[in-house]
């Protein structure tokens, strides 16, 4: 147990799924982690649930965690959410849609069609969310700190 900050414990069973043991000694096998707040406060309140959803843990913040809950974790969370970061948008093949987007990603460059404008949602001050023809969501953190072929394409459409 990580009992200095919580009741349960975590890790991977012989078949790489994880597996939570509560305060009580119960093993849940096939759990996962799920952010509250993905974008906004992804550090921030983390839940552990079982296969049908149920909640059996909850983290508060995820950095007060002792290794390697926090890694096991950490890593849990990557494995489940694929929302890459948009760096950049090299060009576009129409300024009306459906159009294909050229970008860089922190993943690397990649290619994906949008659909219509309503595709590109406003989250906050320069926050971000675009959406794929194929639902795969890129974040734009700060659209601020884009370059200005960028931010000047993405004005197009906003």
């Amino acid at each position: 147990m990580n009992s200095a900050t919580t009741s349960f414990d975590l890790q991977r069973d012989a078949f790489g799924r994880l597996a939570l043991t509560d305060a009580q000694g119960r093993q849940h096998t096939g759990v996962a982690a799920v952010r509250a707040f993905p974008i906004s406060a992804p550090d921030e309140g983390i839940s552990v649930v079982d296969g049908d959803g149920h909640e059996l843990a909850w983290v508060p913040r995820l950095s007060a965690l002792q290794e390697p809950l926090r890694a096991l974790l950490a890593e849990a969370l990557e494995q489940r959410e694929f929302m890459p970061r948009l760096l950049r948008v090299k060009s576009v093949s129409s300024f009306v849609t459906p159009s294909v987007w050229d970008v860089d990603t922190d993943r690397g460059p990649t290619s994906f069609a949008l659909k219509g404008e309503e595709d590109i949602r406003r989250l906050g001050p320069g926050l971000l969310i675009v959406n794929d023809a194929h639902g795969v969501q890129y974040l734009i953190g700060d659209l601020t700190a884009m370059d200005k072929q960028s931010r000047k394409l993405l004005d197009r459409f906003l």
